[in-house]
């Protein structure tokens, strides 16, 4: 294959290019819806005489509304402030972001995916009513998680735990070359570079030798990483390739739902989840944050079903005939404990990835193990951690020591001394960036995926992640964490009280709006 096609040539960064770039035309059209709003917002400042009485009136209005709403307090309290600053235009924000203006049809496209497939993946009831899962309510959680999709639990599923993006790239690579069917991959971030390239060449020689290779990503990578035609480039190695989500120049709450999804599967036999992209940061090379922290795993077995059905689910959202390939597996494999794949769509209504994540908190009897690169809580998630640790629960969580965006960072900071206060372990990775998402309980129990413990993740992306009962990785997952606990520095009551200045003060302002970011 020639060398053009898997390196993408980094793009000239001049302001020429950039304003004659598809991304300068999109922000240009976008400026000038901005620019209509607000001067129809200032024509009915000037026309009506009692503007300002209105004005008060619909603000009211809108202030009981909040207080009726079911959305979370922390987000109510940051739209009650916006209301009080700016009425008016907080208020048709507010209405806005509620009617969901451009995404009614994605909404109910994902609900008629999730309806049509519910049927081909069914819940062995041998498995849910074995009595190590009814004891361990197992069966209850199972049960949640089937409200809103279809998330069945395995047994005869092996799990490997990568404790860096750098392991698992290597496995990653061995597997991609034996695929003889198909090859899905689902991500956030597709970069050009080593590790991208790497994949792409053999990505290229599978297609050519007839296996289904498809890649979906998400549509900010067309802004700031790949070119607009990248699809068009890569269906001439013979590569199905669509981005979910793409930026168009019309203003729609549909950009605040990205794919944060991270999903390999290879011919219905091997699935890869966990926190790792396809960019070189992701296994140490150029890394801007220090060493790169992050983790995944890798099923072999029955559970990849779900991987391959959540994959197809959203890849068929855009096509006019869905076509399901059966998701059953002939792999043998062995029985290693049990295994849960599930994602959360922001779509439904259900904030499952912090459910899951509460669940483990409020039935911990030992101790509770998080690394998570954010730390943006609301209300729900503070308590259940506040409370697990005082009722003797050993909570202990891990953050970078080297922020990538400053802003998350100071958000972080302004929940540990509620948090130390309580007796939950707030530990730095000194070496660098930690980008993992992993819980660990009680020697039983784990989940590794996509969900960061922020707002974002939790109500406004596309996520998923792999739930694992007594899997013999579970171990090494709490020796990894051990590890790394080992090379991060402890945050105290000293610590708290010395922080930089600077982020103290960006902390406590942006944290009114920080359900918004």
């Amino acid at each position: 294959m020639n060398e053009e096609l898997y390196l993408i040539p980094r793009r000239k960064k001049g302001i020429l290019h950039f304003i004659f770039s598809r991304t300068g035309i999109v922000l240009l059209f976008v400026a000038v819806q901005i620019a209509i709003f607000y001067s129809l917002y200032n024509w009915f400042t000037d026309y009506f005489k009692w503007f300002s009485a209105f004005q008060l009136v619909f603000s009211i209005g809108m202030v009981f509304y909040l207080f009726n709403d079911t959305m979370d307090y922390s987000a109510k309290l940051t739209w009650l402030f916006l209301i009080m600053i700016f009425p008016f235009p907080s208020t048709i924000f507010l209405w806005y972001t509620k009617k969901n203006i451009g995404h009614r049809l994605v909404k109910e496209r994902s609900r008629e995916m999730i309806t049509e497939t519910k049927q081909y993946l069914k819940q062995n009831e041998q498995t849910i009513t074995k009595p190590e899962i009814v004891d361990s309510a197992m069966d209850d959680l199972c049960r949640y998680l089937n409200r809103s999709g279809c998330f069945p639990l395995y047994e005869n599923t092996e799990v490997r735990y990568f404790p860096l993006g750098d392991d698992m790239f290597v496995t990653l690579l061995e597997e991609l070359k034996k695929a003889e069917k198909f090859i899905f991959l689902e991500y956030f971030i597709v970069n050009e570079g080593h590790m991208w390239g790497s994949i792409l060449k053999i990505l290229a020689d599978k297609a050519a030798e007839g296996v289904d290779v498809r890649l979906m990503y998400d549509g900010m990578c067309e802004v700031s990483l790949l070119p607009h035609n990248y699809p068009e480039k890569l269906k001439k190695a013979g590569i199905s390739c669509k981005p979910v989500a793409p930026i168009t120049p019309f203003i729609s709450t549909h950009y605040n739902y990205r794919d944060h999804r991270k999903i390999l599967v290879i011919d219905g036999r091997v699935a890869f989840n966990g926190g790792v992209n396809l960019s070189d940061e992701y296994i140490n090379i150029g890394s801007r944050f220090g060493h790169w922290k992050d983790t995944a795993v890798m099923l072999e077995g029955e559970a990849v079903q779900s991987f391959t059905l959540m994959f197809l689910q959203m890849w068929n959202m855009t096509e006019h005939e869905p076509v399901w390939e059966p998701a059953h597996t002939s792999v043998q494999a062995k029985n290693d404990g049990f295994v849960m794949p599930y994602c959360d769509c922001p779509l439904d209504g259900e904030k499952v990835g912090e459910s899951v994540y509460i669940d483990i908190l409020y039935r911990a009897k030992t101790y509770v193990h998080i690394m998570t690169p954010y730390l943006i809580l609301d209300n729900e998630l503070e308590t259940a951690l506040k409370y697990a640790a005082q009722r003797g629960v050993d909570v202990k969580i891990i953050l970078p020591g080297i922020p990538d965006k400053k802003s998350a960072y100071a958000l972080a900071k302004t929940h540990y001394q509620s948090l130390t206060g309580a007796g939950v372990g707030i530990y730095e990775y000194a070496p660098g960036f930690v980008h993992a998402k992993v819980f660990v309980s009680d020697d039983e129990k784990a989940v590794v995926g996509t969900i960061n413990l922020d707002y974002r993740s939790l109500y406004h992306h596309f996520e998923c992640a792999t739930y694992l009962y007594k899997t013999k990785c579970i171990s090494d997952i709490e020796t990894d964490f051990q590890n790394t606990l080992s090379k991060c520095r402890k945050v105290d009551g000293e610590s708290i009280k010395h922080e930089k200045l600077f982020y103290k003060l960006l902390g406590s302002i942006i944290k009114v709006i920080a359900p918004l970011m």
